[in-house]
């Protein structure tokens, strides 16, 4: 990080190694130092948020980093979070093809944005989801495009829903391909008819 960014100034000291486990504890708001015991300790809170991610393939530029950084000056982004995980290195060698997981080469890094708001904000939520939805559509131009992915357990309820009851696999994939275009298959990439063969062997529902 010297080498490469030396402008931010970053020293050991400002970083924290743990295991996966432990970045639980941290992301669920707890210290470092917490014991493992307190995720099976503790009790329910309530806390609403709304997260959108992207996948980025080419270095933002300056102009764009700062206008985010703008957004995050806003009262609605008092409790929001901008989370990049790194790919490249051993990633950028996995094909999209080879492996479940098709975000793999040709990524830099995934982004995460989180808004979180209080069980007292709830009665205006609008100005938190507001607050994220803006900060998606600016960012456009400056992630992956057609498609447009996405880490699926980030789906909204603003990219699109499914009809309740059964689906056959055309309804599935008017749905999925059709309805919401180039989003789903930044899901899916492709995927989709080896989704369900999966799903049907694990269910051990006879091929026809």
């Amino acid at each position: 990080m010297q080498e490469s960014f030396p402008e931010l100034g970053l020293v050991s000291k400002d970083c924290a190694e743990m295991s996966w486990i432990q970045s639980m504890v941290y992301f669920a708001g707890f210290s470092c130092e917490q014991s493992l015991d307190i995720l099976l300790t503790r009790g329910p809170s309530i806390l609403y948020f709304k997260g959108k991610s992207d996948y980025v393939k080419n270095s933002i530029p300056e102009m764009g980093l700062e206008g985010i950084w703008q957004r995050f000056y806003e009262n609605e982004a008092a409790s929001a979070m901008l989370i990049l995980t790194p790919y490249g290195r051993r990633m950028s060698e996995i094909s999209e093809s080879s492996i479940p997981f098709p975000h793999s080469a040709g990524n830099i890094y995934k982004i995460q944005r989180l808004v979180s708001w209080s069980e007292e904000e709830n009665a205006a939520p609008e100005m938190y989801v507001n607050w994220i939805r803006w900060l998606y559509n600016y960012m456009a131009s400056y992630v992956s495009q057609s498609p447009r992915e996405a880490y699926l357990n980030y789906r909204g309820l603003d990219i699109g829903t499914n009809n309740e009851g059964n689906k056959s696999y055309s309804q599935a994939s008017y749905g999925v391909l059709n309805i919401l275009k180039s989003t789903s298959k930044g899901w899916w990439m492709g995927r989709l008819w080896l989704i369900l063969l999966i799903s049907l062997r694990m269910s051990k529902i006879p091929l026809s």
